[in-house]
């Protein structure tokens, strides 16, 4: 009889969440397995978030930690940073900690279903590309119609809610996601200065070895967080936001919140985020 083994990758943000929350309600019969890739990078709130949903499920969540971490693959890279041209950061302290995990089973020819928080209402976006023929990918909320408000209804219907963070960012929890837009970075360096010091840091010795990346195009953080600077980006935010609400189509019957980071960029948090979990 061949062996299978149910794994389903949470990331600390909502989607992953909220699929971890469906099957155990739907598919309480499987043995899943709920692994976790650490970077080392995230931000507290992932933690903390992913012990909450931890004793939701009744089950541990396995801490992937690769066994080489961001300080060693930057240098690796010539401390060139990650960008959405080289995304380095997602190959080896993502894609290559989950294959170390599963390698010794695939390749002794156990069937390993891989269970992803891609949504109905994201048909442009794939799953994670298995890479063995043993590997069988399942998008459970897609088949099941389930798109982002009905993402928020599963994790407010059973408490266990949003990560913090969302309160200021919109995509999930690696602290120097190249995704993020200014007005993130603005509030990572008031929500986490010290983290946001750390990636100053990191962008300081890219440039110094002749990286041509920034963590945000066109200014280094320094420039970004200027008082001037960080005055005009909270402006254009707010203006975004503003007109968003002018043109929105409220039906009067219904409530609408005010606008997220996710409506007024046009993204959400997993729109350009890690293939594994979906974050």
């Amino acid at each position: 009889m061949t062996k299978e083994r149910h794994i389903l990758g949470l990331s600390g943000g909502r989607d992953s969440a909220a699929l971890a929350v469906y099957m155990r309600q739907h598919h309480s019969d499987l043995p899943l397995e709920y692994f976790f890739t650490d970077t080392g990078k995230e931000l507290p709130e992932v933690y903390k978030f992913l012990d909450k949903l931890e004793g939701f499920l009744g089950r541990s969540i396995a801490r992937l930690n690769p066994d080489r971490d961001f300080d060693f693959w930057l240098k690796e890279y010539g401390n060139f940073l990650p960008s959405p041209r080289t995304r380095w950061c997602t190959r080896q302290l993502k894609l290559r900690p989950l294959e170390h995990w599963l390698r010794q089973d695939l390749d002794a020819g156990t069937i390993v279903h891989s269970y992803v928080a891609i949504r109905a209402d994201e048909p442009s976006r794939e799953g994670y590309q298995a890479t063995h023929p043993n590997m069988r990918v399942h998008l459970p909320l897609r088949n099941a119609g389930i798109d982002r408000a009905g993402v928020l209804e599963i994790l407010q219907h059973s408490d266990v809610g949003e990560p913090e963070y969302y309160q200021w960012r919109s995509r999930s929890g690696c602290t120097f996601c190249f995704f993020q837009q200014k007005i993130e970075w603005v509030r990572l360096f008031e929500e986490h200065p010290a983290r946001f010091q750390e990636a100053v840091d990191y962008e300081k010795t890219a440039l110094r070895d002749g990286s041509p990346f920034t963590w945000t195009q066109g200014e280094s953080l320094t420039e970004l967080i200027e008082p001037k600077r960080v005055d005009q980006i909270k402006d254009d935010y707010q203006k975004r936001r503003e007109r968003l609400l002018r043109n929105r189509r409220v039906n009067p019957l219904s409530a609408k919140p005010a606008p997220t980071l996710d409506d007024i960029y046009g993204v959400d948090e997993g729109s350009s985020s890690c293939v594994i979990c979906h974050k």
